[in-house]
């Protein structure tokens, strides 16, 4: 921690007063959540962009989180992310333009199949889906989204985490046969029988939480709860006590009785924070080490420096064609969550 750049943040932010607002989501370290005007996951940090009144708004986290709030901030705001290179791996794995041909392929029989993507996907991407008749969703509303889009097309194409996809297709108890993974090496045809086409994409934080981890946590720690992020496999999230978002993990460990031991597997951040906040009442520890190194690219000194230059600096800009698209995909989300 920085004594100097945590100064500097707080001189600045009481300089622009309320032209400025500071996001930031659960992953980002405490040196930079602690500055920061509003904390949560991709969905609560969406829901808060449209009413925001600050002409600055700063976004700590990954480079689509940016994007997304470019998308839905009001003219006249500017969007700024202090470290443009803090990418997210998932989100590459979907390339818009192998998204918008995969799409087209589904599409040449009779059954429409609508784009459901995963917000840690780019603006790109989510134009696509606003283009198709299709959605986004996040983690804390995929299993709803899904059933939605299920309502609207005979079929639908989850991107770009598998895992997501098929947790949230077990929790509607969606038959197995109906499911298919893409093989992207392959030309895509629409086949007979499937309502859910699943991306063969993943998170490597949450892919490389395996069955092992809660074992040996099960078996060290009797009496242990378990909880995992859906983005984890399937495996590990049958073994688990429980699965959810980052805001429904918070949720979890606040409304669990005191003297509870809880293995939280998700990315470590998050978790170490929740250990601190309930240190004395409740044990909560990673279920294994999971930090996210695109997350952690942002740091208190990252932040100073963009808020000390922020009139010189490249806000993150979405092309009108593109954000046009990209906000329709979004508004069906948050219409759908909020009927």
């Amino acid at each position: 921690m920085s004594t100097n750049a945590s100064a500097t943040v707080e001189r600045v932010r009481s300089a622009y007063a309320d032209d400025l607002c500071i996001l930031a989501h659960h992953y980002q370290n405490d040196t930079v959540v602690r500055h920061a005007d509003v904390v949560g996951d991709s969905l609560e940090l969406a829901r808060r962009i449209p009413d925001l009144q600050a002409r600055n708004i700063v976004l700590c986290g990954v480079f689509f989180m940016a994007e997304s709030a470019a998308i839905l901030a009001r003219p006249g705001q500017k969007v700024f992310i202090p470290v443009f290179q803090a990418g997210c791996p998932l989100a590459d794995m979907a390339p818009a333009d192998l998204v918008e041909q995969a799409v087209h392929e589904l599409n040449v029989g009779p059954d429409r199949v609508a784009p459901l993507a995963y917000v840690n996907s780019s603006a790109a991407v989510k134009a696509v889906c606003g283009r198709h008749g299709g959605t986004v969703c996040t983690s804390a509303n995929a299993v709803r989204m899904l059933q939605w889009l299920q309502g609207q097309s005979e079929a639908v194409l989850f991107l770009p985490d598998g895992n997501l996809g098929e947790n949230s297709a077990d929790r509607l108890g969606l038959p197995r046969e109906s499911r298919r993974l893409l093989d992207l090496k392959e030309r895509i045809s629409p086949e007979p029988g499937v309502s859910l086409y699943l991306w063969p994409g993943n998170c490597h934080v949450h892919q490389n939480i395996r069955p092992d981890h809660i074992r040996s946590v099960r078996s060290n720690r009797p009496g242990v709860q378990v909880i995992v992020h859906p983005e984890c496999s399937p495996e590990v999230v049958s073994l688990a006590d429980a699965s959810g978002s980052t805001s429904q993990i918070i949720a979890f460990v606040r409304e669990a009785p005191k003297h509870s031991c809880i293995a939280v597997g998700t990315e470590e951040h998050l978790v170490r924070r929740l250990a601190r906040q309930y240190e004395g009442q409740k044990e909560i520890l990673p279920l294994c080490a999971a930090e996210c190194p695109d997350m952690a690219a942002i740091t208190e000194e990252s932040l100073a420096e963009l808020l000390e230059t922020l009139p010189d600096r490249q806000p993150v800009t979405v092309d009108d064609d593109t954000r046009m698209l990209a906000r329709t995909a979004l508004d069906r989300m948050l219409q759908a969550v909020s009927g």
